[in-house]
């Protein structure tokens, strides 16, 4: 989505809608807007409209349309709630045929920044214009969409951040919602190879045999099982700041995971196409970095691999030997994520870097913990886990810490290798999962661990998305690597 700034009032602006948002029946619009506010406010008392959280309705005026679209409840009011209601209100807008919005260049909301305010709703915008259909017989090239933001802006540095975070999102949408036949580890690495070439990052694709000579048993593991090779996928961005260390992302990026041969239940199995999430909120994050090129170096690293359950899969009491060579006893191969992840936070280490944080779609603890409303945070470095936290929540993705003990290492504990990829106890499975990927990155290194599985993926529709990828964790990294500068 094109966005960019105008001098003209929102009355005059040749745009067909204007957005315009509202806590609960509360007008946002800023001062020197009266008139219009009167005539909205008017339209929207006769209306259903009540201003919630995701709710929109659409009013004909002057010869445009006016959305109004909701944040909910004053006491209540999160970022994310702001950009999904722009996304909702554009994904309104393309369903009645408009392709040019037009909000205001400030928002009466107190508390939140004009910066802030044109990054969310910005990027909210451009969300707002995505749909998934490229498998569809049917489906026809979506005319392109614009945004302007009306009136005097302080600084535009804020909406170009929102353009570009927007096309990384909605470009990398497509790999993450393509199904296990079509976005197969190698296919990844090739997407993610084009993409580096059109950002200017560096980009390393390690195949089996780079993976074998590494001795990277956890992800070549996983993947014996299955028909696709793994692959490790490196990007790099150098930065400017020669003296910096590197910042080391790293992302689980399960093709598809059937469980292996603890095979998962039929039930609901498709939705496994998801399992590649960390890996996909990295690519995103990456693209990000790639347009807007901070100072500080990032790395990103992608491990892809598919878990199925053919003759030469891995077997429950299976030993495995990781990068840097400690053995791990496999105790169920749907336990398969941190087997990948071990050898990407070794492979992480090696960089030497100021931290690693990793994503992963790794827990269903996770999501009986925290639901789909936040994801869990648990890591060595209480500095960089409440950098996260505080970033998380300005770029409108939430992050709740859990704790990380001892107690919960000595659960993964083998008697026959030096860890198991399951806990002894059963209990606890997000804390001893991050445990266990501890065990893989050196004390001197800040580390934290996000559990994104409840947050990764809807399976039925909002107003501002239909279901599939959400791309959590992106937005987050990027807000905090750009805030590194």
């Amino acid at each position: 989505m094109k966005i960019s700034v105008s001098s003209a009032p929102l009355t005059d602006i040749k745009k067909d809608a204007v957005i315009l948002f509202f806590q609960e029946l509360e007008n946002l619009l800023p001062a020197g807007n009266t008139k219009l506010a009167k005539q909205v406010d008017a339209l929207v008392k006769t209306s259903p409209f009540k201003g919630k959280a995701g709710q929109t309705a659409v009013f004909p005026m002057n010869g445009k349309q006016i959305i109004v679209t909701g944040i909910g409840e004053p006491g209540r009011f999160h970022h994310a709630l702001l950009e999904q209601a722009a996304a909702a209100a554009v994904r309104t807008g393309k369903a009645a045929g408009l392709k040019s919005f037009a909000m205001a260049s400030t928002i009466k909301l107190k508390g939140l920044s004009e910066s802030d305010y044109h990054l969310l709703a910005g990027r909210g915008a451009a969300w707002g214009t995505y749909s998934y259909d490229i498998n569809k017989s049917d489906a026809k090239k979506a005319p392109a969409c614009s945004l302007a933001f009306c009136g005097k802006v302080k600084s535009r540095n804020a909406i170009k951040t929102a353009e570009a975070q927007g096309e990384a999102l909605v470009s990398t949408a497509d790999v993450a919602n393509m199904p296990g036949n079509q976005a197969t580890p190698e296919s990844i690495a090739d997407w993610a190879k084009k993409m580096a070439k059109e950002t200017g990052l560096g980009c390393r694709i390690m195949n089996t045999a780079a993976l074998e000579k590494k001795g990277c048993g956890g992800i070549l593991g996983v993947s014996q099982g299955s028909a696709k090779e793994p692959r490790m996928i490196i990007l790099e961005h150098k930065g400017t700041d020669t003296k910096a260390k590197p910042i080391v992302l790293v992302g689980k990026t399960l093709t598809f995971d059937s469980g292996g041969i603890s095979l998962k239940p039929g039930k609901g199995m498709g939705w496994m196409r998801y399992d590649k999430c960390g890996g996909m909120a990295v690519l995103a994050a990456m693209q990000m970095i790639g347009k807007i090129k901070p100072a500080t170096p990032v790395i990103g690293i992608l491990g892809a691999a598919e878990n199925m359950p053919g003759s030469n899969a891995i077997r429950p009491g299976d030993i495995l030997t990781a990068y840097k060579g400690k053995t791990v006893e496999v105790l169920n191969t749907d336990a398969e994520g941190r087997l990948v992840l071990m050898d990407a936070l070794g492979l992480a280490a090696d960089y030497k870097p100021q931290a690693i944080v990793d994503l992963a779609t790794l827990t269903g603890a996770c999501i009986v913990a925290l639901g789909s409303s936040a994801s869990a945070i648990l890591g060595n470095d209480q500095k960089l886990v409440d950098t996260l936290i505080k970033n998380g929540e300005l770029a409108g993705e939430r992050l709740w810490q859990l704790p990380l003990y001892k107690e919960y290492t000595d659960d993964m504990k083998s008697d026959f290798a030096d860890l198991s990829n399951l806990s002894k106890s059963g209990g606890a499975g997000t804390a001893t999962a991050a445990a266990f990927l501890q065990e893989f990155v050196p004390d001197d290194i800040p580390w934290a661990h996000l559990d994104i599985a409840g947050t990764a993926w809807l399976e039925s529709p909002k107003p501002y998305q239909a279901p599939g990828a959400t791309l959590f964790g992106a937005r987050l990294l990027a807000q905090w690597l750009v805030a590194l500068d």
